[in-house]
């Protein structure tokens, strides 16, 4: 993702945040306070699949935890909304598993998929991941209440 990618992204991160169903982060959030929160710095990365002429989804990828911990990647990823059913977040998601094994991680842990989130659930699981532990109410969706935040594990070695 470049600078000038920001704004597309933008676009989408805050409609997705505001609609309270799948991430945990304020509504209120700035512009720039979300570009903080979504940039990776290296050793991670942040990525944006273009269509034509439009972003059509991003995602966020490196270790989940430093030091001790570092052998273990993470990810997070967002669709614009008028692109989901095209293939966006597994084509996303293929790319960071990949990248997770070019780079030597070991395994990658999603920290926080939203139970209702089925969509997403279905993905992960059909690229190899695990649900290893539901944090049960851990999540106030907008639309469900109270409900259930999975965590993930894919082991890549």
């Amino acid at each position: 993702m470049t600078e000038a990618d920001w704004p597309q992204v933008w676009e989408f991160f805050d409609e997705i945040v505001r609609a309270g169903e799948t991430y945990a982060y304020p509504a209120d959030l700035t512009s720039e306070q979300a570009r903080a929160l979504w940039t990776m710095s290296p050793p991670g990365q942040t990525v944006v699949l273009e269509g034509a002429d439009r972003i059509l989804g991003s995602a966020t990828m490196g270790p989940n935890r430093p030091g001790r911990g570092s052998h273990v990647g993470t990810a997070s990823f967002m669709v614009s909304p008028d692109a989901r059913g095209r293939g966006v977040g597994r084509a996303l998601g293929e790319y960071v598993v990949q990248w997770h094994r070019d780079q030597g991680f070991r395994a990658i842990q999603f920290n926080a998929v939203v139970e209702t989130n089925t969509a997403a659930v279905r993905l992960w699981q059909a690229l190899g991941f695990e649900i290893v532990g539901t944090v049960p109410e851990a999540f106030d969706s907008r639309t469900h209440g109270p409900v259930g935040l999975h965590v993930m594990h894919l082991r890549l070695s």
